[in-house]
């Protein structure tokens, strides 16, 4: 299990142990997390999922593919940092990781 923190838009934060193996996106909906949608349920099929990864973090995952750029597109106010948590697999070396979540999905 890695820790994970979540950042609604209001600032209220959800630290929660994810297991490994499992998707940012899957740890949002298994604790319960407001503000992260996922209405494709991982299949990088919409934006839904979209959150802000702090700064910090933001090298230290993998790249974004190419389907992933293409749906970022349609998230509401991309950004620099923006990530499709169904995208982002958690392992060991992602514990401790922050995302920010929008201020709407679309």
């Amino acid at each position: 299990m890695v820790k994970i923190t979540y950042i609604e838009h209001s600032g209220k934060e959800h630290v929660v142990d994810v297991a490994v193996g499992l998707t940012v996106m899957e740890g949002a909906r298994d604790n319960n997390i407001p503000g992260i949608d996922a209405d494709c349920g991982g299949a990088c099929a919409c934006s839904t999922c979209h959150v802000y990864v702090d700064p910090g973090w933001a090298g230290k995952l993998p790249a974004k593919e190419a389907m992933e750029e293409d749906m970022l597109d349609f998230a509401y106010q991309p950004g620099e940092t923006s990530r499709l948590t169904c995208q982002v697999k958690v392992t060991p070396d992602l514990d401790g990781l922050v995302v920010r979540m929008p201020e709407k999905q679309i």
